[in-house]
């Protein structure tokens, strides 16, 4: 019976068994698609990183953050060197006791996350405004007055 999927014979100490982990590593990094993120989901990859959208218009800058099932208090904001900080961390503790069955059941559960963004050099780090509705965490951060973004510019390559 003939094998539906042909092995490269060129290596031949990674195809006779001696190193097995190399086949699995070069397989897996072949069938996967790794760094196709631009519509996945980050629990696939082990994290729960949220979502988020970044918006500039002439006066602001506005960014909203998808972290449903949270609340307010469950979120630290900070700006430090115009770095905009996001963070979170929520730990949830449940426990179930029955004692005529003998039976107890404890669950725990423990989120977090950190997103950090630089932001330009025109905003004005006392007029910043945050608050959380229908799970999008929304923040606005205001522009300097007088502070212009610089012209956009296109590079030629030579």
């Amino acid at each position: 019976m003939e094998n539906l999927v042909k092995r490269n014979s060129s290596f031949p100490l990674i195809n006779t068994g001696l190193f097995p982990s190399v086949n699995t590593f070069f397989d897996d990094f072949v069938s996967r698609d790794l760094f196709d993120w631009a519509d996945k989901n980050f629990t696939a990859l082990g994290s729960n990183l949220p979502s988020v959208n970044l918006k500039e218009t002439e006066n602001k800058l506005e960014v909203d953050l998808a972290a449903p099932g949270m609340k307010k208090e469950d979120f630290k904001v900070e700006i430090d060197n115009n770095m905009l900080m996001i963070s979170s961390e929520k730990e949830e503790e449940k426990e179930e006791t029955r004692k005529k069955d003998n039976y107890i059941r404890k669950e725990f559960n423990y989120q977090s996350f950190f997103r950090s963004f630089n932001l330009p050099e025109y905003i004005d780090e006392s007029k910043i405004e945050a608050s959380y509705k229908d799970g999008i965490l929304h923040i606005v951060i205001a522009k300097k007055e007088g502070a212009k973004k610089k012209a956009h510019k296109t590079i030629a390559i030579k």
